[in-house]
């Protein structure tokens, strides 16, 4: 490991690339603004002295409420350069669970993005925290903690700086492998939130490991749009810093569209509903398109996969079967390029199972996805498949000198250096998570072939077991689904101890709302599209294709398509877009209970 730190490995990046593009990010008329490694590193060693004089010190955690954009990297490098470990909160985190993390973390300070994430804090739920820092807006004189503004930090800083010039690599000298770096607290999708705590060195394992397989190139250009505040997007950091590749950082998913035509990225990487969201549109789009457009594009789409089908097999690709490739790219798939920016050489997947159809959809078009996996317990990224070695409907190979094994029931284990220390104050869940020679039980069921290629089959904690005694995997069923149907938003499978399988079905409202143009229910709320005989008939065929594919105990016997869709806010999805079973469950009781009113036979 050549590092001791992220804080080294940053500070030997600004030393060796300092006039290189580093960052870049939106100003306040949405145009592009690229900084230096050298201008961020000015930044983050001014909020660095700062925090110190506001007593952070070493393994002191400073919490981050914000949505991913520049200030983030450059107050989390700040945190950790000052000897700090950054405490990550989701900027959707309701005020209860905010203040739980921020005080169940100990940490010093909190760096809000606004003063309505500051107002989140309640004094006396935070006896810990000292002060707040406001990036963007007015601080409130009155309040209880103390506020100040970013930039009044920074000058402070600044101040430190020009009376102690060294003060920042003093510290850093001090910063260990071993040292806590990061608190991420789980997603919650069960229970009450767990601080994970990870360590700089296995941070820095990760971007050794990212440039050393080249899913990071030095010449490559990143649009950073996921939730820094999940470790999918820390861990890209990482390796950003190590290779030294100019990123684009704007979280507004609303503007992701936008920006791949602005700053037209050869590198992407993000969840699955991503890819789900632009394989809808697409497909929908050809579909009512209709005639001999919709004809071209099925065709191209045949093409395509017979090439892939190939390349999986390690077969040479025919002259003719090249020629109709690049027929079908001009034709169709040139279009789908343009609309990634027209330069991506890379895209990657993870944070939860991308559907083997989109993949391979993506594959023809001739934009390869690559899955990944980890979990914020194991820094992220643990698996991966390689540009040049891609295999699809597995998550690649390990990375590094990660251990893997399969244990005796199907669970995945990992040793390695990206695996946490433990759970903040949770000895007893830590112990439950760890085999007695250390190895971590992820709760994922896998298989490993024998070029290491690993392919998840399941949640160990979500395979349910029907009422006669059959198990299903719900999360294969739902990718199968959305591969299926274009206008699919949200599907969740019910199953557990029931005598049939059901489904909860919501719909994307921009896509289905194109379906409805042309019709009676064009213009109308989208809960009453889906409420239309139409619309239940146009699920009843995709759910029928569905079942055509499945075990017979697997298949969908009825179906409810939700007024709504499924959202944060509610509780129901979590920022990493992973669905919370119980939550879904809960909120429409009613409508799955109607599903099971009367009787079938059991299966």
């Amino acid at each position: 490991m050549p590092y001791r730190s992220i804080p080294e490995m940053f500070l030997k990046r600004v030393a060796a690339t300092p006039d290189s593009h580093a960052f870049g990010g939106p100003d306040a008329n949405d145009a592009p603004v690229w900084y230096t490694w050298a201008q961020i590193g000015a930044r983050a060693k001014a909020i660095a002295a700062g925090l110190t004089t506001l007593g952070v010190g070493k393994e002191d955690r400073v919490a981050i409420l914000a949505n991913t954009r520049l200030d983030w990297v450059v107050a989390d490098l700040g945190v950790m350069c000052a000897g700090g470990a950054t405490t990550t909160v989701y900027p959707t985190t309701e005020p209860e669970d905010a203040c739980f993390i921020v005080a169940d973390s100990g940490s010093k300070v909190l760096i809000a993005e606004n003063p309505a994430q500051a107002g989140k804090m309640d004094a006396a739920s935070c006896p810990g925290l000292t002060h707040i820092v406001i990036i963007d807006g007015e601080v409130n004189q009155n309040a209880v903690i103390p506020q100040m503004t970013l930039a009044e930090l920074e000058k402070a800083g600044a101040e430190a700086l020009a009376a102690q010039p060294g003060l920042i690599e003093s510290i850093v000298e001090t910063i260990g492998q071993d040292d806590l770096a990061t608190l991420i607290y789980t997603s919650g999708t069960t229970g009450r939130p767990k601080g994970v705590e990870l360590l700089h060195g296995g941070w820095c394992w990760q971007g050794v490991a990212q440039g050393a397989i080249g899913v990071l190139i030095p010449s490559d250009l990143q649009f950073l749009w996921l939730p820094l505040s999940h470790s999918f997007g820390k861990t890209l950091i990482c390796g950003i810093i190590h290779v030294g590749v100019p990123t684009y950082v704007d979280g507004r998913v609303d503007k992701i569209i936008d920006n791949l035509g602005i700053i037209k990225p050869t590198l992407m990487c993000a969840a699955p509903r991503i890819f789900e969201k632009v394989y809808n549109r697409v497909v929908t789009q050809a579909q009512s398109a209709g005639g001999a457009k919709a004809k071209i594009f099925a065709w191209a789409v045949r093409v395509g996969k017979q090439r892939v089908a190939l390349e999986q097999a390690g077969k040479s690709i025919p002259g003719g079967l090249k020629f109709k490739n690049g027929l079908a790219h001009k034709l169709v798939f040139s279009k789908l390029h343009a609309r990634l920016g027209g330069n991506i050489r890379y895209m990657v997947s993870g944070s939860a199972a991308l559907s083997v159809p989109i993949a391979e959809f993506f594959a023809a078009a001739g934009l390869p996805i690559s899955e990944g996996y980890g979990l914020t317990e194991t820094s992220a990224g643990n698996f991966v498949n390689r540009p040049d070695s891609l295999r699809i409907g597995t998550v690649g190979q390990a990375l590094g000198d990660l251990e893997a094994k399969i244990d005796e029931d199907g669970e995945i284990l990992l040793r390695g250096k990206p695996v946490m220390r433990g759970y903040h104050n949770l000895a007893d869940e830590t112990a439950a998570v760890f085999t007695d020679d250390r190895w971590f039980r992820t709760g994922d069921i896998g298989e490993l072939d024998a070029k290491g290629f690993l392919r998840i089959t399941d949640r160990k904690k979500d395979l349910v077991k029907t009422s006669g005694g059959k198990y299903i995997a719900p999360s294969h069923i739902e990718g199968l689904f959305k591969s299926i149907n274009p206008y699919t938003s949200q599907a969740l499978v019910i199953g557990h101890s029931r005598n049939y399988c059901t489904m909860l079905v919501t719909l994307d409202a921009e896509g289905i709302a194109g379906w409805a143009a042309g019709t009676p229910l064009a213009g109308k709320p989208y809960a009453e599209i889906v409420a239309s005989p139409e619309a239940q008939e146009l699920v009843a065929g995709y759910i029928k294709e569905l079942n055509s594919k499945l075990n017979r105990w697997e298949t969908i016997k009825k179906f409810t398509i939700l007024p709504r869709d499924l959202t944060i806010e509610d509780g129901e999805i979590t920022p990493s877009m992973k669905l919370k079973r119980r939550s879904v469950e809960q909120n429409f009781a009613g409508d799955i209970e109607k599903m099971y009113e009367g009787s079938l036979a059991e299966i």
